[in-house]
């Protein structure tokens, strides 16, 4: 979800307990698990973004609302949507403020459906934007946006009207500094309001400080703190700094440029259990619990996707599935958080080739820096097979209709084309447990099997190949491959291939050539699970 994370904790109570804390980067959700009735919670918004002002500086943009607490009271088996609120952006001339951060929430349960709230915009035509913190105010002595109780403080005022340089953005510790004046032309663009600490991470970070105000003068913009960005001095301000909540710094007098946008906001849960397995649907980062020195492990790559080309009677490849790498007794250090990479699954396309599915990790633990390789997309025409975890289906007009290569320990190569007379049958996508179907006459390839894994508790079947697209023709209706675990299922010439399951890895089905055929569907996105 680029960056979208989904931490699922499934049940399976061992003999002893364990403090868990998952971070959340991105929108997501997060069923509580057996066993588990309260929680410590960090939810911080989106800062603001700063504004712009052609003649002036620009305020500095207030740092995303924070709010945090413990005890949480949430009610096991349920599902809570986790929204991670997008910094605001910074505004470009003409003149105007910065954009609102977006709300962060934890459901409903930490200050109902409106959680906390985004920083306000920085002051590009007068006072700054209300937010969690206020923006801070342009340099003609205007006052700083309002912050929201509880959550943040107003942004910095700017001295007056003749100084020009203007008001921090205001944080979640203290109000957004004023410039510094002391006559002529001695200025400094305020400070962005101080940031809170918390160490529910496992280490003490500091969230949500404003933006730093932008200078009129030659001396300096002001400070961001806690994650917000720099003000310029005669530049562009920078960035607030992403998952911290930071507010956008102002830009200094310039007539083009951009000032800074808000970093994106976090959610960070902790609670104590005895659940003994984490899932990840998409990237995240997770810490290790005191005491656990080894775990198993699923890393599934995102398959990848299905093509197609509207002008021959040739049915494309199936996407192959994403790369799988499982094991047992892997080494962790208890406290160390690692990043999870969940991959993507490839795009299938209604033209053209589609692309194939991207990496998942497991830090640099499983296979290093590279991990399980994203499935190859099948092959148009013209256009080759990929190789991936499992390569993608052949197709064999202009080919000789080879699928592509697999990769070692993780896939199983794309299975063949049709060769010997046309209309021709793509073939399926490789699976983890085997090579993929051979397209016949007509009828596409299935897609190769997937495998079966435990790890989280009950038997899922991950990581199938894609069905390869049905050979085109206008006498009748014939079918495209099936998918296996989850794999799109390929396209005839009056049906449309099917995408994928989100989260098994599989691969899309392939499309049909002939005019009126159906397109490539959509790999599955990937996996990573985790059991101590």
């Amino acid at each position: 979800m680029s960056g979208i994370l989904q931490a699922l904790l499934a049940s399976r109570t061992g003999g002893a307990s364990y403090t868990v804390i998952l971070t959340f980067n991105a929108t997501s959700s997060w069923t509580a698990p057996t066993g588990v009735t309260a929680i410590d919670y960090l939810v911080v918004a989106g800062g603001g973004g700063a504004g712009f002002q052609v003649s002036g500086a620009s305020g500095g943009g207030g740092a995303g609302g924070y709010l945090a607490g413990t005890s949480l009271s949430v009610t096991p088996g349920t599902t809570y949507a986790i929204t991670v609120g997008a910094g605001g952006a910074g505004k470009t001339n003409p003149t105007g403020n910065g954009t609102v951060g977006v709300n962060s929430l934890f459901g409903t349960l930490v200050n109902g459906s409106t959680g906390a709230v985004g920083g306000g915009g920085g002051g590009g035509t007068s006072v700054g934007v209300a937010g969690g913190s206020g923006g801070g105010a342009v340099g003609d002595g205007s006052a700083g946006g309002t912050g929201t109780s509880g959550q943040g403080y107003a942004g910095g005022g700017s001295v007056n009207t003749t100084n020009l340089s203007a008001g921090g953005g205001g944080g979640s510790g203290s109000v957004g500094g004023n410039p510094s004046w002391s006559g002529g032309t001695n200025s400094i663009g305020g400070n962005g309001g101080s940031g809170t600490s918390s160490s529910i991470s496992g280490s003490s970070v500091a969230y949500a400080g404003g933006g730093g105000g932008g200078n009129y003068y030659a001396n300096s913009g002001g400070t961001g703190q806690a994650g917000g960005g720099n003000g310029g001095l005669a530049t562009t301000g920078t960035s607030g700094t992403a998952n911290t909540g930071g507010g956008g710094g102002g830009s200094g007098f310039v007539s083009t440029g951009t000032s800074g946008s808000g970093g994106s906001g976090i959610v960070i849960i902790s609670y104590t259990t005895t659940t003994a397995v984490a899932i990840f649907n998409a990237s995240a980062s997770f810490t290790i619990p005191t005491g656990v020195t080894s775990v198993n492990y699923l890393v599934v790559a995102g398959g990848g996707g299905g093509s197609r080309l509207n002008n021959s009677n040739t049915g494309l490849g199936g996407g192959g599935a994403g790369g799988y790498l499982a094991g047992a007794s892997l080494s962790v250090t208890p406290g160390t958080t690692y990043a999870i990479t969940v991959g993507a699954g490839g795009t299938g396309s209604s033209t053209t080739v589609g692309t194939s599915g991207t990496n998942s990790l497991l830090g640099t633990l499983v296979n290093g820096s590279t991990g399980s390789v994203g499935g190859g997309y099948g092959a148009n025409q013209g256009t080759a097979a990929a190789s991936g975890g499992s390569g993608g289906g052949g197709e064999s007009f202009t080919s000789s209709g080879a699928g592509g290569a697999g990769t070692s320990g993780q896939g199983n190569n794309g299975g063949t084309a049709y060769t010997v007379g046309y209309p021709y049958g793509g073939g399926g996508g490789g699976g983890s447990s085997a090579v993929g179907g051979t397209g016949t006459t007509l009828l596409g390839g299935a897609g190769g099997a997937g495998t079966a894994n435990s790890i989280s508790g009950s038997s899922v079947t991950y990581a199938g190949g894609g069905g390869g697209g049905a050979g085109g023709t206008v006498l009748g209706t014939f079918s495209g491959g099936s998918g296996s675990a989850g794999g799109g299922n390929g396209t005839g010439n009056a049906t449309v291939a099917t995408s994928a399951t989100a989260n098994s890895g599989s691969g899309g089905g392939g499309g049909c050539g002939i005019t009126g055929g159906g397109g490539g569907g959509n790999g599955g996105s990937g996996i990573v699970i985790i059991s101590w």
